[in-house]
């Protein structure tokens, strides 16, 4: 059996925004899955807050690079579908304007996923797992399959909610730049079996600035570490 996560140790504070970055197999994902309860660890244990996370729940909302929408409903019927499955649609039914509102959506209520762009589905997306008010929301590259300048407009979008509602996120990305530009801080994971191998706060005002001096040299400085620590496992292998 393949040990994927190894000693794994972090914790995250209400309302942050903290990005996990590492190569392809590292566990990053791994991670998320564990945390949404979709998959359980061999030892150790995670929590939210006090509580043991002890399998999937409405607090723990989950995001992936596809938007999984359904594509037999409408923009709204989604967004709901959660609403839905929890039996509260009928005392949370005003909230769905609100969340339609939020994304910028709602002159697309009655629109299916085939008719809408890559973002606005990512928009659907997010709208549904904000709608259960989750403690922690993950965010598995959701924005890894979007073309650039839609990549970076969807980047202000995340932010833009998560500012409004504060809610704790925790995203995968393999897009430095993009870590560097959400996160108040950056956990570097290393080839599996997964363990930290650097926290990095981001100390840097918002809204951030791509080009900016402090910018490019954080930049930097995440990639010659990225560099060193591939020699450095290359070396301790030979």
């Amino acid at each position: 059996m393949r040990l994927v996560l190894d000693s794994i140790s972090f914790s995250v504070a209400a309302a942050e925004l903290v990005s996990l970055i590492g190569p392809s197999g590292c566990g990053k994902s791994t991670l998320l899955r564990l945390i949404a309860g979709l998959d359980f660890p061999d030892a150790g244990k995670l929590l939210v807050g006090e509580e043991k996370i002890l399998g999937p729940k409405a607090e723990r909302g989950l995001v992936f690079q596809d938007p999984n929408l359904f594509p037999w409903l409408t923009v709204r019927r989604n967004i709901e579908a959660g609403l839905v499955a929890r039996g509260v649609l009928q005392e949370k039914r005003t909230e769905v304007d609100e969340f339609m509102r939020l994304v910028g959506l709602e002159a697309f209520a009655n629109s299916y996923p085939h008719h809408l762009s890559g973002g606005m589905a990512q928009r659907v997306a997010l709208a549904r797992a904000l709608i259960n008010h989750p403690k922690v929301l993950l965010l598995d590259e959701p924005l890894g399959a979007l073309d650039a300048f839609t990549r970076m407009r969807m980047q202000d979008e995340v932010l833009r909610l998560w500012e409004n509602r504060r809610t704790t996120m925790l995203l995968v990305t393999h897009d430095i730049d993009e870590a560097i530009y959400m996160s108040d801080r950056i956990l570097i994971i290393t080839p599996a079996p997964g363990r930290i191998d650097r926290k990095i706060d981001i100390e840097l005002m918002r809204p951030r600035d791509r080009t900016s001096e402090s910018f490019l040299r954080l930049r930097s400085e995440i990639l010659e570490h990225l560099d060193l620590a591939g020699k450095t496992t290359a070396n301790a292998s030979a």
